[in-house]
This record gives structure tokens, sequence and C-alpha cells, in this order.
């Protein structure tokens, strides 16, 4: 039983593996033949951005039980610590490849040690006390950089909380944040093929983690917290493994963000961005990660694909958003979807026999 049910899930990781390479190919394709528009070229990596958020956020969601409502700030301390290493190592490693991996890594591990300093103290709460934390840290995170600014000289840095003339620099000084204004003259190394690779890499952990004796662990404790500590599970340890793991995850969304723009404003991730990411986690599927992949994908999308119908525009979007909460949520999908594509799926498992 145990074979089969791991078969069943390495079947289905397989899968989503292959719907993200297909997407990938198929885009290419387009793309060398000049069937795809420069306006969905540009969308391109902002798509994988929030397909590596939701993934990540429905880590905490769905598979954890806990609510995030700031998961933006996790993605906001990911991008500025990956794009203020960028911008300050930018004359002393000179490769820009090399550069962009060491900040992806260290706006995960700036995200990560953020979760675990949140996480710590809140996760041993019942409640919704993660929300509301998780909500205050995303206003005050983006506030909190607003106000700072950081410069580099000879003499090496030196910082502010005023404007950027008390900051004392000498003529060869440059401003490396600049408060409100945020960073500017980052190098612009995200490329939709790294995108895929840093979706697969999640993909990769998210799934795995799911998978093992740890994930098992976390699911048990969402199911039934009590039944799950009275045989010994550490309910804040599994808790904060999700939770720690979501937002690193969310800081490399952060740092493949960053490195797509000319100019890095800490405004732009505001309360919207975490609704946006909760709203592909619940039309997606709380807990199904594929759909949560698919989700990102086609609310990104669709809007601007969208966009030459003017008027129409919104309604189509509307109207979208209701058919797949339907086909996640109302008891009759769900039945449909037990009855045909779990007939299929077992189907398969016999034959795989």
């Amino acid at each position: 039983m145990n074979i089969m049910k791991k078969n069943k899930n390495l079947r289905s990781n397989l899968i989503t593996y292959g719907i993200v390479i297909a997407a990938y190919i198929f885009v290419q394709i387009l793309q060398n033949t000049g069937n795809l528009s420069s306006l969905m070229k540009g969308l391109l990596v902002p798509i994988c951005v929030y397909v590596i958020l939701a993934v990540s956020l429905n880590l905490v969601v769905g598979i954890s039980g806990e609510l995030s409502l700031g998961h933006a700030g996790f993605m906001c301390v990911g991008a500025f610590a990956s794009a203020f290493f960028s911008k300050a190592t930018a004359d002393v490693i000179a490769n820009t490849g090399v550069r962009f991996f060491i900040a992806i890594l260290i706006g995960a591990a700036v995200a990560g040690v953020f979760g675990i300093l949140i996480g710590i103290p809140v996760l041993r709460l019942r409640g919704d006390y993660l929300a509301i934390v998780t909500l205050a840290f995303g206003e005050i995170i983006k506030n909190v950089i607003n106000v700072f600014y950081i410069g580099r000289d000879s003499n090496g840095f030196h910082f502010s909380v005023k404007d950027q003339f008390s900051l004392g620099m000498e003529v060869d000084g440059v401003i490396l944040l600049n408060g409100p204004q945020g960073i500017t003259g980052v190098t612009k190394s995200s490329t939709f093929l790294i995108g895929i690779i840093l979706i697969l890499v999640t993909l990769f952990i998210v799934l795995n983690l799911i998978d093992s004796r740890d994930g098992r662990a976390i699911k048990s404790i969402r199911d039934n917290r009590i039944a799950a500590e009275s045989i010994g599970i550490n309910i804040t340890k599994y808790k904060l493994m999700a939770f720690t793991v979501s937002a690193a995850l969310a800081g490399v969304a952060g740092a493949l963000y960053s490195h797509n723009l000319a100019t890095l404003q800490a405004s732009k991730f505001n309360f919207n961005t975490s609704i946006l990411a909760l709203v592909f986690v619940v039309l997606g599927g709380i807990g199904n990660i594929r759909g949560s992949v698919i989700a990102a994908v086609v609310l990104t999308a669709l809007p601007e694909m969208l966009r030459g119908l003017a008027d129409y525009r919104m309604l189509i979007y509307a109207i979208v958003l209701i058919v797949m909460m339907l086909f996640n949520w109302a008891p009759k999908a769900l039945e449909w979807r037990e009855r045909y594509l779990g007939r299929f799926f077992k189907k398969s498992v016999k034959e795989g026999e």
C-alpha cells in the first residue's frame, strides 16, 4: 500500500515538473517563431515570480494549515537583500551570473531568518495570531525600508534615517538605498530560463518536503493538532519548519523580482500583493501545489491578454475567477472530479501494478 502511494505521489510530482517544462518549451517555440508579443515577453519573469510566491504560500496555508496575510513582506526582504548585495558588490564580483546566484541565496537566507524570528514566538500560540503578525510585518518592513538611506564611499558604508544629504559621503560616494525611492541601477539578470529553473527547484523542495516524514508530521498537525501532540509530535518545530521554508522561498521570488526591474521600491510589496498570492492559493486549491502553479500563470497573464477588450476585460477576468472557484470548491464539481478523474487515476494505478 505504501509503495503504491509513493508511486502515485512520484507520478503526480513528475506530471507537475512535466507541465512546467512543457510550458517552457511551448513559450520558446512561440518566441522563436515570432508569435509571442512583446507584452507577453515582459510578463514571463513576473509569472515565474508569482508561481514561486504562490507555491511557497501554499506550504503554509494548505499544508501547514496556518494563515499568512503578509507573505509579500518576506518577498520584500528577499528582494531588497539580494538587490542591495548585487549593487554593493558590482565592482567586486564582475561575473553577473555568479553575483546573481549569490544574491538569490542571500535573499532566501535573509527572508528565512525573518521567518524564524517571527515564527518562534507566534507559532507557539493557537488561533489566527500568525495572520495578524504577518500582516503587521508586511506593513512594518515596508515602512522601515522607506526611511533608510545607505551609501558607500572610500571610507565605507554610511547610514541615515533622515535624508540622503545626511549621509556625509565623499565625492566618490554612491547611494545604495535611497529611502522611498528604493534601489536603482541593479543589473537586470532575471530571465525566463532562470525563472523556470527556480520554479522547478521550488517545486522539488516543497513536494519532497510534503512527501517526507516531516511533511506527514506537518499535515497531521493540520488535520488534528491534539492527536498529533498526544503521540509526541513537536508542534512548534514542524510548524516553524514549514513557515521558515515558505519564507525563504518567498525571498527567492523577491530576488528574481528585484533583478527584473530598473528601480526597486518597497511600495510595490503592499497588502494587495499578499492578498493576490492568497487568491492564487485559494483558487488553485488549498494544499494543491499544481493548482497554485496553474492559477498563478492564468491569473497573472489573463488581465494583460484581455487588455485589448477594454471595458469587458475585468468582466471576463471575474468570470474566470468564479469558474475556477466553482471547479475547485463546489460540491457537484468535486463529485464530478472524483467520479471521472478519480476513476482515471485508479485505473492508472492498477495498470502500474
